[in-house]
């Protein structure tokens, strides 16, 4: 679960990383050290990205952790969010758990997701998104 907002006048899209729940176990425990990459991408190119803290050893992690990335107004529909979650490794490859994507080109849930942030700015909105394996 995530919130957006965007704030025209400062440019600025903020996305909340909330929580996850019912993650799939990546390690042998049982478990998962889950994080999530957030990529700002643009007509398929990444201009930047950030990620969370690491919640370790959950598969139902909570992060309240906001993520902020400056947007002009004439850019945002151009702008999509890719969202991973994330397994952290010590050893080998971080595995991909899932993903979602928010934007113009989403698809359903993403993109109404983030027509309903145009269309209340300043104002947060929080919504469920299922992982893609």
């Amino acid at each position: 679960m995530f919130s957006l907002c965007y704030l025209p006048t400062a440019g600025r899209l903020t996305i909340t990383i909330i929580k996850a729940r019912n993650l799939k176990a990546m390690d042998i425990t049982g478990a998962s050290d889950p994080y999530v990459k957030v990529s700002l991408m643009c007509e398929g190119r990444r201009l930047k990205k950030r990620k969370t803290s690491t919640k370790r050893n959950t598969l139902n992690p909570v992060y309240n952790e906001a993520i902020v990335f400056d947007v002009p107004p004439e850019n945002i529909d151009q702008i999509s969010l890719l969202i991973a979650v994330m397994d952290y490794d010590r050893v080998g490859h971080n595995e991909v758990i899932g993903v979602c994507r928010v934007g113009n080109e989403a698809e359903s849930l993403g993109r109404d997701h983030w027509n309903e942030m145009l269309t209340y700015p300043r104002k947060p909105i929080a919504h469920w998104h299922p992982l893609i394996e």
